[in-house]
């Protein structure tokens, strides 16, 4: 009972008896969102048959390899180092390793490099990963778009908040929040399997706050302006993921190219359109009509610290194209975690250090990262 509080969850003078189904309506209901757990295994599983027969015959009609890292050769000692101390010594470890080892100082730090980038996926698993997600989030715009051109909200937010929370919920617009939601899911667990990044609690981070939005805004029936939340925040994440298929494949121009048209619809959306166009109708709009109650300052919140999260990405993406236009190319993202290739580690002079290359999404959001090496983005 205090759980569903109803002076917590809906406006002054509303209770949730009022939001029963009926013959002539529906609304939403919490128990539906029960249906995103059996379709997030279900999107699972398609993800696995997809990447399988579809992504992986294109990675290798594209000629993208299957080769991983260079292995590093077998040593007992630094094996145990590696596992049990730390995998990135000190100078002071290395020259005692040295010591130990007969070993120069420069051997070793090779030996650990080639060591951590054997954890590294092959460039044909990323293919195939980034293809699966640029056919989903291409899909999910693309259906948000066909739905949300139907609606009157789309071209007056005010209609967000007309007869709130009296809405009737349409079967387009449950599908498209219980699929999102499922989608969700899927990577909240599958990310502990997937590539590994530096930015990992961050995305994990964004995929719980995520959830909690898409629940939130379901269960206090405010889905018209989360649908707008929604398709917005899936602009860009198709070009992302077309420009690190375009990298794998090594499509250096159109790689540029799409990095370039991400960079624009990301900052554009998140910077701009979001704030002016949704915060401005979750926060000002919808105080006017309906008035605020606790669980509108949550919601709003949640919003705000969605802008945070793209503030933060669209400062790395506007870092990582300063870069470029000093490279001439797309050369890295902070946000990666996989480090120089080994041969482009050996070729170093023996004074420099490892060149390592950190990432940035997500995406969300933007959850992705490029290499080193031209246009390079590693989800």
């Amino acid at each position: 009972a205090w759980f569903w509080n109803e002076r917590f969850w809906l406006p002054h003078n509303v209770t949730w008896a009022d939001l029963k189904n009926t013959e002539e309506a529906t609304f939403p209901q919490a128990e539906d969102l029960y249906l995103a757990f059996p379709l997030a295994f279900c999107i699972f599983m398609v993800r696995l048959i997809f990447e399988r027969f579809v992504a992986k015959p294109c990675a290798i009609a594209l000629n993208i390899q299957a080769n991983g890292p260079q292995i590093a050769p077998p040593n007992a000692i630094l094996e145990k180092v590696f596992t049990a101390i730390t995998k990135h010594p000190d100078e002071k470890r290395l020259e005692g390793l040295s010591k130990q080892l007969d070993w120069d100082v420069r051997s070793i730090q090779r030996w650990f490099r080639q060591r951590r980038n054997q954890e590294k996926p092959s460039t044909l698993t990323r293919f195939c990963e980034s293809m699966w997600r640029f056919s989903f989030y291409l899909y999910v715009f693309t259906y948000g778009v066909r739905f949300l051109k139907k609606t009157p909200w789309l071209w007056n937010t005010r209609h967000c908040w007309y007869n709130y929370p009296y809405q009737p919920l349409t079967t387009d617009l449950h599908y498209y929040y219980i699929l999102e939601l499922s989608f969700y899911w899927s990577l909240m667990f599958s990310q502990f399997t997937d590539i590994k990044r530096k930015d990992f609690g961050i995305m994990f981070l964004h995929h719980l706050v995520c959830i909690f939005l898409i629940t939130f805004s379901y269960v206090n029936n405010m889905a018209r302006v989360g649908t707008l939340v929604l398709c917005l925040h899936d602009s860009a994440d198709a070009l992302l993921e077309a420009a690190k298929m375009a990298n794998y494949a090594k499509f250096q121009k159109m790689c540029d190219l799409l990095f370039v048209m991400f960079a624009v619809v990301f900052i554009t959306t998140r910077l701009g359109i979001f704030p002016l166009w949704v915060l401005n109708t979750t926060l000002f709009e919808s105080w006017e009509i309906v008035g605020p109650y606790p669980s509108w300052w949550v919601f709003n919140l949640l919003l705000l610290l969605i802008q945070g999260l793209n503030c933060f990405w669209s400062y790395l993406i506007v870092k990582i194209a300063c870069k470029a236009v000093s490279r001439g190319k797309v050369s890295k993202d902070d946000r990666s975690d996989i480090e120089s290739s080994s041969d482009e580690e050996d070729s170093e002079p023996p004074g420099k250090n490892p060149h390592t290359a950190t990432t940035t999404n997500g995406t969300s959001g933007t959850n992705g990262y490029l290499l080193t090496g031209s246009c390079s983005m590693d989800d």
